[in-house]
């Protein structure tokens, strides 16, 4: 069951009205297909229920996949008690295990906006292009692949888009839209707390990159949010609109296992963002980015989210130079390829191809050390084994279902990114 909670909104700048009531917040990245699945932990750590047409699930399990669906385009999701809730959102698509979903919207065509006369929604053209990219996750343990939108930093290949869209990522392939050059794409790093990841294109050169504007914004300052909407392929779509109002806090709700978020100090934008549109640029009137859009609100007139390009670069500057952080996680961690059954140890299934399948762990199992570290608590295992790279040995001992003790080792290999 999908968990649900009614979280507030409230504005951070005091110039501000009074805090306004709830509405629903969404996650405008595109799911090009939509399923669930176990939670792989750090096993693999943060990585929730991936919603996708068909499951990679493990090879067996103790019980049946977590379900988590999500909204499609236009549809209002109600909280709880009838007020508005806060959600995660991918694209039109549906689905439970072993469902093929349900259609989502196409391409998006000339549309009208909400909420303010003159605001609508276009193809974008070769000018707003510049710098931009089409990011496509593919996310191997759960069959499923997710798509955004991301921004070119450099003419080497630094690319910058939100960590929602390469979270749970197995692999990354960006697309040049100015060129309809393709790359693959390393994850050089993530921050969840502000919504950041900083890729790098293997084999990139001469890019044309962003043009960014940190001058201060002004409530009311004309803005055009130019991304992937709705996954359209063969182009990006422009939706206009205004500066709202500053200094604006969100907070998503949970669904499944993955746990509510909260970003703070955005622009709200009257422009009407959808799914795909995460991680494109919000222009400002002279063409220049002055922010990287990151969420949506499904209630009423359209509202988008934008992370202002200040944070965005002074983030990407922090990962690209590898600076510590208590929310940044550089790379991709180790894997080992198991789902846990709740707060304990006990494994729930195991993902075919896997170190554990390979080392024949089994749903049902219970993992008591890792090395020579003792292990009671799902929360304990991904610590140990998170204290590991990609590559390492490492030695488990648990028990079987019947009893008795088993020791194998194997070694880590990458898994989704955090």
């Amino acid at each position: 069951m999908d968990a649900e909670h009614t979280p507030t909104e409230h504005r951070d700048d005091t110039q501000q009205p009074a805090p306004l009531g709830p509405e629903p917040v969404r996650r405008p990245r595109r799911r090009l297909r939509v399923a669930s699945t176990f939670a792989a932990t750090a096993l693999v750590a943060g990585v929730a229920g991936y919603a996708v047409g068909h499951t990679d699930a493990p090879a067996s399990s103790a019980s049946g996949p977590r379900s988590t669906t999500y909204a499609p385009p236009g549809h209002q999701s109600r909280g709880n008690g009838g007020g508005w809730g806060f959600s995660h959102w991918s694209d039109g698509l549906q689905g439970q295990p072993g469902s093929g979903g349900s259609g989502g919207s196409g391409g998006l065509g000339t549309q009208g906006g909400g909420g303010t006369t003159g605001d609508a929604t276009s193809k974008a053209s070769a000018a707003q292009l510049r710098g931009l990219v089409r990011v496509v996750s593919t996310m191997r343990y759960t069959g499923g692949k997710a798509a955004g939108t991301g921004m070119v930093l450099t003419s080497g290949g630094e690319v910058v888009t939100n960590h929602h869209v390469v979270e749970g990522a197995t692999s990354v392939r960006v697309t040049v839209m100015s060129t309809g050059t393709s790359y693959r794409a390393d994850v050089v790093g993530t921050d969840a707390k502000d919504d950041v990841a900083v890729l790098q294109l293997s084999g990139a050169s001469g890019l044309a990159t962003v043009r960014a504007d940190t001058d201060p914004v002004s409530t009311g300052d004309r803005v055009t949010a130019v991304g992937d909407a709705n996954g359209t392929r063969g182009y990006l779509s422009a939706a206009t609109g205004h500066v709202v109002a500053k200094g604006r806090s969100i907070t998503t709700q949970a669904e499944g296992s993955a746990a509510s978020e909260r970003l703070t100090r955005l622009l709200e934008i009257s422009a009407d963002v959808v799914s795909g549109d995460s991680g494109g640029a919000t222009y400002d009137a002279q063409g220049e980015v002055l922010g990287m859009t990151t969420a949506a609100s499904t209630g009423g007139d359209p509202e988008g989210y934008v992370i202002p390009i200040a944070t965005v670069l002074r983030v990407a500057g922090d990962l690209d130079s590898g600076v510590p952080g208590s929310s940044y996680t550089y790379h991709r961690p180790a894997f080992l390829g198991i789902a846990l059954d709740g707060s304990s140890s006990a494994v729930q299934g195991v993902y075919s191809g896997t170190p554990a399948a390979r080392m024949g762990l089994q749903a049902g199992d219970r993992i008591t050390a890792v090395g020579s570290t003792h292990v009671s608590t799902s929360a304990e295992l991904r610590a140990a084994i998170g204290a590991y790279s990609p590559g390492d040995r490492v030695e488990l001992t648990w028990t079987g279902p019947l009893g008795g003790t088993h020791t194998g080792a194997t070694a880590l290999t990458e898994g989704p990114v955090r």
